[in-house]
């Protein structure tokens, strides 16, 4: 067992693990409480939205639990919560680009058919990382790291799962706000895609950190994103004053 002196780095690695793990999920509520008319436009599209959420928040807490196995020694539950928390991840593009194709599309069997290619990519990315060999766990005074040696699994990992979505997230954004929307719109269009885009980034940072307190920088990116990710529904009203806009309810991306 880690004493607290030792390895304090690890408590705050937990810390920011739940953080995130809440504040995904506390958003994701946020938006069902908005959730339309399920037979309105909107629907759908708000919908992937909460289950992009839902993962993020799901990731994160089996991440919490892992760095608490290695706070307490406990190597084998370390190791079991990093393959449990890959499949969160290798799946995490699936509603984010039924979103993304959706509200660029409109057409759900478009969405869906897209989502459904995520899936063979992200279950090919299982495939491959479930059998390999790893290096670690290695748990030092801020983390602790497991590199797995399956360049088929990363290779998967980076081109599919995480080049595309992104490539996506930025068509989209340009293509939304070349249509000059509202200022509201503009607002939340581009932080919402920016705070998912910052949330794909730092996840990457953390799958590939070797360094251990990259991994802490990247988590706490994620949780930032998170809270922007808020923010673009919720402004606070000195910020809706500044900029005139109003409180954002609902999913109008489509718009």
């Amino acid at each position: 067992m880690g004493g607290f002196s030792g390895f304090g780095g690890l408590i705050l690695n937990a810390t920011i693990c739940a953080a995130i793990t809440l504040s995904a999920l506390a958003f994701a509520w946020t938006l069902h409480t908005q959730d339309p008319d399920p037979k309105s436009k909107n629907a759908p599209s708000l919908k992937a939205l909460i289950a992009f959420w839902v993962v993020v928040a799901i990731a994160f807490l089996i991440t919490f639990v892992r760095v608490t196995a290695a706070f307490f020694g406990y190597p084998d539950l370390d190791v079991l919560c990093y393959y449990l928390a890959a499949v969160p991840l290798g799946f995490l593009p699936v509603p984010l680009v039924f979103f993304i194709v959706y509200v660029a599309t409109g057409d759900k069997r478009s969405a869906w058919t897209m989502s459904l290619l995520f899936t063979v990519f992200g279950t090919m990315y299982l495939l491959f990382l479930l059998p390999s060999e790893i290096v670690g766990p290695d748990v030092t005074y801020w983390a602790t790291t497991i590199t797995s040696e399956s360049d088929f699994a990363l290779t998967i990992y980076l081109s599919a799962l995480f080049i595309v979505p992104t490539a996506m997230i930025i068509a989209l954004l340009g293509s939304i706000l070349a249509r000059k929307p509202s200022k509201r719109s503009q607002y939340r269009v581009a932080l919402t895609l920016v705070a998912i885009s910052l949330v794909f980034d730092f996840i990457l940072v953390d799958a590939v950190a070797i360094d251990c307190v990259m991994q802490v920088a990247a988590r706490i990116f994620v949780l930032i994103s998170v809270v922007l990710a808020f923010l673009a529904y919720h402004p606070p009203e000195r910020l809706q004053e500044r900029l005139r806009i109003q409180e954002i309810a609902g999913c109008e991306v489509d718009d």
